[in-house]
């Protein structure tokens, strides 16, 4: 897992308008996600993804989401964003998800029996791996999974997903001692819409787990 010493990092999920952009950014997000999958009710269209991200300042990642896309698909959505992070959320092969010979982030879902080290030995080219809960269909539910389905040492950084919120972020963080969360539902109003002040207090909530695991560190020092 992340090392002491490193700032966890945050992804907010599922943006779709300007406004939850602008106030993901000001809360303190590192990456903002797109989701281009049409099944989504966050879903946004490749053009729509790239106005958004247009919006965001330097070093700030935009990441698209993808749920089984063809190649075509994959290929709209670099146009419109072309420095953007990859996201496989569906049952994609890790040929498929090396093709478009980008950086990319591999889903899982952490079902009892999910051998997580082949996964990551089978994706040797993904930059993390999204730990989500196992749910019906694609994408997140926003429900938890049991962390402790999550191997003691994983051989590339690990993103913990799955129903995190302000409230229970800091026990994620602390448990899992990830290299970034994501949040999607745990910071809305409504689906798709972000909540200014959820998604100030998720952020405030990472720090203080990251100050609070700095402060052990120190004390055992």
């Amino acid at each position: 897992m992340t090392p002491l010493t490193l700032r966890t990092r945050i992804k907010i999920c599922g943006l779709t308008r300007e406004t939850d952009i602008d106030a993901a950014v000001a809360a303190g997000a590192d990456a903002i996600g797109f989701v281009l999958y049409p099944k989504s009710p966050r879903a946004v269209i490749a053009a729509r993804a790239g106005e958004l991200a247009r919006r965001l300042p330097p070093f700030v990642t935009p990441v698209l989401l993808f749920v089984n896309a063809t190649p075509d698909e994959i290929a709209t959505g670099l146009a419109a964003v072309p420095h953007a992070l990859l996201q496989f959320h569906g049952d994609e092969t890790p040929e498929a998800c090396a093709a478009p010979a980008r950086p990319y982030l591999r889903a899982a879902r952490m079902a009892p029996g999910l051998d997580l080290l082949d996964l990551a030995a089978r994706h040797p080219g993904a930059q993390a791996l999204l730990l989500d809960a196992p749910v019906e269909g694609y994408g997140g539910g926003g429900k938890v999974f049991d962390w402790s389905l999550i191997p003691s040492v994983v051989p590339c950084p690990v993103v913990l997903s799955g129903g995190l919120n302000p409230a229970n972020v800091i026990d994620g963080v602390m448990h899992v001692r990830p290299w970034a969360v994501d949040v999607s539902s745990g910071v809305e109003s409504a689906k798709g819409i972000k909540d200014a002040a959820l998604m100030h207090r998720f952020c405030q909530a990472v720090r203080e787990a990251d100050a609070r695991i700095a402060a052990a560190a120190d004390a055992g020092t």
